[in-house]
C-alpha cells in the first residue's frame, strides 16, 4: 500500500508479541487524512525513527513508561513537513521534530514539537545523532562513565547509533576503546572508520577469552546497552572502581524467561562490592532532558569538524517498518534505523 496525499496509512499494535515480535503483531490500516483545526498544524511525517525500546512498549509489563495500547498507532519519533498550519508559530514547508509514531499523518497544537527550520541540512539527524541516541551516549558516558584518558572504555553494539558515539566521544577523551560488535564487516568498520583500537566478534565462539586477552589491564567503563553473554564476558575483567552506564538490555528484550543456568545475582552484587563499581541506569530525558542544550552544542561542533562519524541505515517504505524493526530486535541494522516515510514536499 503506497502512500497517497489523501489517505493516512497507519500501523497499530495489533496483538502483544510473547518473546519476540512477528509481522502478526502488526495491523496496517488506512484511513482518511485528518484536517487541523485553529491552533493546529497537519504534519506529515518524512523519517519515522525505530529504537529497541519501542519493544518494551509492546508489552503492557509495568515498566518506565506507559504501553502502546492495541489497536492504537505504534508509537515513535518522526521528522515531519507542516502541510496544513493553522497555528501562528509555524508554515507550511516548516521542519520539527515530533513524536507522531509510525503513520503518514498527524495532528499538533505545538505541543512538544521541535523546530528544525525550514531547511535542515540533514533533518533525520535529529532521529540519530543529534536526537534521543546521540544524547543518550553523551550523558551516559560523560556524566556516569566519566572517562579519563589512558582509561580502558568497552561498548557492546559498537556500531549501533548508541555505541558508536559511545565509543567516539571516549576516543575524543583519551580512552583506549574496545567495541563488540555482530560480524566482521561491522568490527572493521568500527576500526577503520569509527577508529576504534579493537573490535570483537561476539559471535565467535571464544569471544571471552578474545576480550580477556585484549583487557588483560582491566576494564574501567563498561557502556552497557546488550546484556547477556557480553556481560558476562565483561564482569570478571572489570577493574576497582569500574563505572557501568545501563541504557538497553537488547538481548533481553524478548525474553520470556530468565535465563537457565545457576544463579549468579550473588556473584553480581560481590563483585559491585568488592570492586566499588557504580553501576547506573539512566532514561534519557527523564533524567538528562535540561542538559539537552549542552549536548547539542558540543555534538554539532564535533559533527562539523569531523569528529564524529555517523551512518544511517536508511529503509524506504512505511509498510516495511514492522520487518525492520523485527530485524532491528536481531541485530540485522547496521547504523541508525530509520524509515522514510514519505518524500519532503
Amino acid at each position: 500500500m503506497k502512500s497517497t496525499r489523501e489517505k493516512n496509512r497507519q500501523i497499530l499494535l495489533a496483538s502483544r508479541p510473547v518473546g519476540a515480535p512477528t509481522t502478526a503483531n502488526f495491523r496496517l490500516k488506512e484511513t482518511t487524512k485528518p484536517v487541523p483545526a485553529e491552533g493546529e498544524v497537519l504534519l506529515r511525517s518524512i523519517y519515522l525513527s525505530l529504537d529497541p525500546y519501542m519493544r518494551g512498549r509492546m508489552s503492557d509489563a509495568p515498566s518506565y513508561a506507559p504501553p502502546v495500547q492495541l489497536n492504537q498507532v505504534m508509537l515513535g519519533a518522526t521528522v515531519s513537513q507542516v502541510e496544513v498550519t493553522r497555528h501562528p508559530d509555524y508554515r507550511v514547508g516548516d521542519w520539527v521534530l515530533a513524536y507522531s509514531g509510525w503513520q503518514d499523518y498527524a495532528i499538533s497544537d505545538g505541543t512538544g514539537l521541535t523546530a528544525l527550520g525550514s531547511a535542515p541540512q540533514n533533518p533525520s539527524y535529529a532521529l540519530g545523532i543529534m536526537g534521543m541516541p546521540g544524547f543518550t551516549a553523551y550523558m551516559g558516558l560523560l556524566d556516569i562513565g566519566r572517562p579519563k584518558a589512558g582509561e580502558t572504555l568497552v561498548v557492546a553494539a559498537a556500531t549501533g547509533p548508541v555505541g558508536a558515539t559511545v565509543g567516539q566521544i571516549g576516543k575524543l577523551k583519551g580512552c583506549r576503546v574496545i567495541g563488540v560488535a555482530g560480524g566482521s564487516e561491522k568490527c572493521q568498520y568500527a576500526k577503520e572508520v569509527l577508529g576504534f583500537d579493537e573490535c570483537l566478534d561476539h559471535k565467535a565462539p571464544d569471544f571471552a577469552a578474545q576480550l580477556k586477552q585484549v583487557c588483560s589491564a582491566g576494564i574501567d567503563i563498561y557502556y552497557e546497552n546488550v546484556g547477556g553473554k557480553v556481560f558476562d564476558a565483561v564482569l570478571p575483567l572489570l577493574s576497582t572502581g569500574a563505572r557501568i552506564p545501563v541504557c538497553g538490555l537488547i538481548s533481553q528484550y524478548n525474553a520470556t524467561e530468565l535465563p537457565a543456568g545457576p544463579d549468579r545475582l550473588s556473584l553480581l552484587m560481590r563483585t559491585v562490592l568488592t570492586k566499588r563499581l557504580r553501576v547506573q541506569g539512566f532514561i534519557i530525558f527523564d533524567d538528562y532532558g535540561q542538559r539537552y542544550p549542552e549536548f547539542a552544542k558540543e555534538m554539532a561542533q564535533w559533527l562539523g569538524a569531523g569528529r564524529i562519524k555517523y551512518r544511517e541505515h536508511l529503509i524506504e517504505g512505511l509498510e516495511h517498518a514492522p520487518e525492520a524493526f523485527i530485524g532491528l530486535l536481531q541485530g540485522q541494522n547496521f547504523g541508525k534505523l530509520v524509515i522514510r516515510v514519505n518524500d519532503a514536499q
